[in-house]
């Protein structure tokens, strides 16, 4: 009796999405059935390093096991994978801080610097930068990243999420589809997300419940793109129409801190 109370007391104890695996290690069945290890926990292995890059980035740095995105970096910029990929299967532990903003972009099509860009509305900034690219690497300034996102915030304090509703919710497709509820564990926690791409088809999960079935080519994304764009503007161009099918994907730093670890793909093409 005695034994059997102790097994189940440890099984109790072992994390329910690592498979009886470590941080940031893959269990044998999952090496055998394709997943790749995307973070060691210790370097930036699999990603663009921004302290390599030239002048030297600040958005991200490896702590405690985790890639955390850096509040109030002077080069607000994604952290990018090395590989591209087409169609993927993809999970990841997350924290976000108090009222705290990030996200997961994927389908990448393009990414610009704003820097110079006269004041005036972010997404007509971003149009023009497209069709007059800035030279070089700023030393300060921010990038924005073309693709689509798998949002993460602070449901509750993060004010585009409390005014903008489900839209702009963890686990939308960001200004897209809402999820279809809010699974989010309190801030502070790690929560637990995966995220299905097959051809124009996308899943969205979160700690363990599917929360959005959509498509990329559904009628929603070229309405939602052409609101907050405008219709044949190059950004619509690139997400209503998806020149590059295969794409890296980026853990965004929105200027809020925020952690990932376990990241791991299984690539389905």
């Amino acid at each position: 009796m005695l034994r059997s109370i102790c097994f189940a007391a440890l099984v109790a104890a072992l994390p329910l999405g690592g498979l009886w695996a470590a941080d940031n290690q893959l269990t044998p069945q999952e090496t055998g059935a394709g997943w790749v290890l995307l973070f060691n926990g210790h370097d930036f292995r699999h990603w663009e390093d921004p302290a390599r890059k030239s002048p030297a980035g600040d958005s991200f740095v490896v702590e405690d096991g985790c890639l955390k995105a850096v509040a109030h970096p002077r080069i607000e910029e994604d952290l990018f994978s090395e590989e591209a990929y087409g169609d993927f299967e993809l999970e990841w532990d997350w924290k976000i801080s108090p009222g705290g903003n990030s996200g997961l972009k994927y389908r990448i099509q393009d990414r610009v610097f704003l820097n110079g860009q006269p004041a005036g509305r972010f997404e007509d900034k971003v149009n023009r930068a497209l069709a007059d690219r800035p030279a070089g690497r700023p030393a300060r300034g921010q990038e924005y990243v073309v693709g689509f996102e798998y949002q993460i915030t602070d449901n509750g304090r993060n004010s585009d999420a409390v005014h903008a509703g489900p839209l702009h919710q963890t686990a939308a497709l960001y200004d897209i589809f809402p999820p279809r509820a809010d699974r989010t564990r309190p801030v502070g926690e790690f929560n637990h997300s995966r995220l299905v791409v097959r051809a124009q088809h996308i899943e969205h999960w979160l700690n363990g419940e599917k929360v959005l079935d959509a498509g990329l080519d559904a009628p929603e994304v070229v309405r939602g793109m052409a609101k907050r764009w405008g219709e044949g503007s190059r950004v619509w161009e690139l997400l209503v129409k998806q020149p590059r099918a295969r794409c890296p994907i980026s853990l965004q730093n929105h200027g809020d801190e925020a952690w990932f670890k376990n990241i791991k793909i299984r690539p389905l093409d």
